[in-house]
């Protein structure tokens, strides 16, 4: 555990430059996985399917890279066995998510599904036994509080978007689960090899849900599955696995909201959902949340 615990310190105590570059990493990572939504209410496959497409079509360019970062090399069995539970729990977000997805606005399926960043939040107070202060607790304030207006404007009291919310609920539970183990086996293996493990675990669950309820497998149209996969799992799931050891829970948890703000404008452009000027100031609010959190490591040292 000290060991780890240095690693991480180590990572946070990286030049300033450094520091930039993986913050920019890491929200780049959140704008790519903010398209998913979006992109699988245009794949013409079933909801879990689609999810089986994105981590297939994915995994040989996984696979190539944690090759070369590891040299072919195995990880030790304990590290292997964390990266297989955080994929089990990761196939289970993607199937639930999905199927949220098409019961609900991209927007609310979105938000919900990044309720992740409350309890990676309430974690990360968990671990450190603080709440946050300064300019980070005004960055949560600010965050939830554009959040909030994003939901109240989204979401509407109909029976018709209870199952996908409740759904992606259920999804961010189980990806913060998945977040939570891959930043405790990022202190034992490369970021490629790691994602990589992870995704070939959830071929075969992600195939077989989909087989079992039914949904069609084989697509007509492969453009938003590529996309999809590229762009979630590759650029998306890539920066942020990187980007893992080098933020606490609290950083890790804000940077999640900047996903239901584009995904309300991607909604908002390509199926018409409404985005008024509330929904403009939650999302101006979260990413001034963005902006204060980075604040106290430019006096001091990277987050």
């Amino acid at each position: 555990m000290t060991a780890k615990k240095e690693g991480i310190d180590d990572a946070r105590a990286a030049p300033t430059g450094t520091g930039r570059w993986a913050f920019a990493a890491l929200l780049a990572g959140n704008i790519a996985l903010s398209l998913g939504a979006t992109l699988v209410r245009l794949a013409d496959t079933g909801p879990t399917a689609s999810a089986f497409w994105r981590i297939l079509l994915a995994l040989p360019l996984l696979l190539l890279f944690g090759w070369r970062e590891s040299g072919g090399q195995l990880p030790s069995r304990p590290a292997m066995g964390i990266a297989v539970m955080a994929g089990i729990f990761f196939a289970i977000d993607l199937a639930t998510w999905h199927i949220g997805i098409l019961h609900t606005k991209v927007a609310n399926a979105t938000l919900f599904g990044n309720c992740a960043s409350l309890l990676l939040i309430l974690w990360g107070v968990f671990l450190t036994r603080s709440l946050p202060r300064g300019w980070q607790a005004i960055a949560v304030l600010l965050a939830f509080a554009g959040s909030a207006l994003l939901m109240g404007q989204s979401y509407e009291m109909s029976s018709d978007y209870l199952l996908g919310d409740l759904l992606s609920l259920l999804a961010g539970f189980f990806y913060t689960c998945y977040v939570i183990l891959m930043q405790r086996v990022r202190g034992a293996m490369a970021p490629w090899t790691a994602l990589g493990i992870a995704s070939v675990v959830c071929v075969p669950v992600l195939l077989g849900t989909a087989l079992a309820l039914g949904e069609t497998i084989m697509p007509h149209n492969w453009t938003p599955l590529i996309i999809l996969a590229m762009t979630s799992q590759v650029i998306g799931q890539g920066l942020m696995i990187w980007s893992l050891p080098r933020f606490s829970p609290l950083v890790l948890g804000l940077t999640l909201l900047i996903q239901p703000a584009i995904a309300a404008a991607a909604g908002w452009m390509i199926f018409g959902e409404q985005l008024g000027p509330i929904d403009i100031l939650g999302g101006m609010l979260v990413g001034a949340a963005l902006v204060l959190i980075r604040l106290p490591s430019r006096r001091a040292q990277p987050i």
